[in-house]
């Protein structure tokens, strides 16, 4: 399991773990925008920021699996 890990980590910085690491960039950027956006809303709503930390970071993490569903591996 670690020497797989390694091998993505070596992969991924050799730029060869992805057929195409801009679609990747952009998504990985959608996702914390949402992320950043949710949080912020939340906590100009009234919400404590660890609150609004949580519950933003529950649905970015559960965002994830949408952005990425049509992610390609070299």
């Amino acid at each position: 399991m670690l020497d797989m890990a390694l091998n993505s980590i070596t992969l991924f910085f050799q730029g060869r773990l992805f057929k195409n690491i801009g679609s990747v960039i952009r998504m990985a950027i959608i996702g914390i925008i949402i992320t950043a956006a949710i949080i912020v809303a939340m906590h100009f709503a009234g919400l404590p920021l660890w609150v609004s930390a949580i519950i933003g970071g529950a649905i970015g993490g559960a965002a994830q699996p949408f952005l990425f569903k049509d992610l390609k591996y070299a």
